[in-house]
C-alpha cells in the first residue's frame, strides 16, 4: 500500500483521489494547504489522516511514500525537488516543470534515489491512445493534422472584472499554452515524434498571459497544426487527415468518442465516453506499478520519462517562438508561502 500525500485542494486533486481509489493500492495519508481550515475541510471530505500547512514538515513525514502535486506551475520544480530529496515518489500535474533543464535535473535526482518522478498526463496511459495509434496506421500517408483545445476558462470572467487568477498570471508561469496547448502537443509527439522545426504565434492579455495561439509543427512529410484558447469555446474538435481516411477527435484531452471514416464512407466508432477520474485511474495505476514493480515496468517508465522530456523541450521552443515569457523565479520562501 502506497501512502499518498497531495499538494493542493482544487477539483483536480479530488479527481485524482477518486482515480487512486479506482486504481487501488493507495492510502490517502496527508493533505497540504496554505490554509489550515481549508485543508481540514478537504481532508475530512477525502478521509486524509493528516493536514499540513508546512511543506517541509510534510516532506519529512516518514509515513508518506509519494506525493501528487497540483499547485501553480511556478511551484512544481521547487516542490518536486523538495519531496524527491526527502525520498518521496512524485507525480506532478502538467507542465511537470517550466524549463526543460529543470526536468532533466529532477529526473536525474529521482534516478539517483531510485524514485519515480512523472508528469500527470492522462494521454500517456490511456488505452484510447493505443486505439488511436492503431487507427492512424489505417489512414495511409498522413500529411495534415489539426489538434485543437479551446475551452472558455471559468476564471476568465474574473480576469475581465479586473482580478488576476493564477491561471492568467505570468508570475505563476501559466497561460493558454501551458494549460491547454500541452494537451495538443502530447498526442502530436506520441503519434509523430519530435518535429523538425516549430513556428508559433500567440494572443496576449493585459496581464501578459497568452489567451490563445497557433502552433505549426513541421515534419518531413506532414504539418501538424495546434490551436488553443482559454477565451473561447471550441466545438469542431480535432482531425487527423490521411490519404485513406480521417480520424475525428471531439476532445483531444480525453480521446472520447473518436471515429474513423475511410475513403468511400465507411465510418467506425473507435472509442466511447469515459469520465475523467476513470481516465486518471490509468495514470494512477501506472504510478503505483512504477513504484511497486520497477523491474517489470522499467521499459514503460523509461518511455514515459523520454516523452516527458521531449514535450518539455518543444513546449519551450513554442514559448520562445511565440514570445511567451515569464518573470524570473521568486525566492523559494515566497514560493512555499
Amino acid at each position: 500500500m502506497i501512502h499518498l500525500a497531495t499538494i493542493g485542494t482544487g477539483w483536480i486533486v479530488g479527481e485524482f483521489l477518486r482515480a487512486t481509489r479506482q486504481a487501488g493500492g493507495f492510502c490517502y495519508t496527508a493533505c497540504y494547504s496554505r490554509n489550515q481550515q481549508k485543508g481540514e475541510a478537504f481532508a475530512q471530505q477525502w478521509d486524509a489522516q493528516k493536514v499540513y500547512t508546512d511543506l517541509l514538515q510534510m516532506a519529512q513525514d516518514p509515513e508518506i511514500d509519494a506525493v501528487y502535486i497540483a499547485s501553480p506551475n511556478r511551484l512544481h520544480y521547487a516542490q518536486s525537488k523538495l519531496f524527491l530529496q526527502n525520498g518521496k515518489h512524485v507525480i506532478c500535474e502538467k507542465p511537470i516543470t517550466v524549463e526543460p533543464e529543470e526536468l532533466e535535473e529532477l529526473q536525474q535526482l529521482a534516478a539517483e534515489k531510485n524514485l519515480v518522478y512523472i508528469e500527470a498526463m492522462i494521454a500517456l496511459y490511456l488505452p484510447q491512445m493505443r486505439i488511436l495509434q492503431g487507427a492512424v496506421e489505417r489512414l495511409g500517408p498522413v500529411h495534415m493534422v489539426r489538434f485543437d483545445f479551446s475551452q472558455y476558462s471559468s476564471k476568465y470572467p474574473a480576469l475581465l472584472r479586473g482580478e488576476l487568477p493564477n491561471i492568467f498570471n505570468p508570475a505563476m508561469a501559466t497561460g493558454g499554452w501551458m494549460d491547454l496547448g500541452i494537451y495538443c502537443l502530447y498526442p502530436a509527439i506520441m503519434l509523430f515524434g519530435v518535429p523538425d522545426s516549430v513556428e508559433a504565434h500567440a494572443n496576449f492579455l493585459e496581464s501578459g498571459a497568452d489567451s490563445s495561439g497557433c502552433v505549426l509543427l513541421h515534419y518531413t512529410d506532414k504539418l501538424v497544426v495546434l490551436t488553443y484558447s482559454k477565451a473561447a469555446q471550441g466545438v469542431i474538435g480535432s482531425e487527423i487527415l490521411g490519404e485513406d481516411g480521417v480520424i475525428e477527435i471531439p476532445h483531444i484531452s480525453k480521446l472520447n468518442n473518436m471515429t474513423l471514416t475511410l475513403v468511400g464512407g465507411q465510418r467506425t466508432s473507435l472509442t466511447g465516453e469515459q469520465e475523467k477520474y476513470m481516465q486518471m485511474a490509468n495514470e494512477a495505476a501506472a504510478f503505483r506499478n512504477f513504484i511497486e514493480q520497477p523491474q517489470l515496468n522499467r521499459a514503460t517508465y523509461r518511455y514515459v520519462c523520454s516523452i516527458n522530456r521531449a514535450v518539455s523541450s518543444v513546449m519551450k521552443q513554442v514559448r520562445d517562438a511565440a514570445g511567451i515569457t515569464f518573470p524570473s523565479k521568486q525566492d523559494e520562501d515566497i514560493l512555499f508561502a
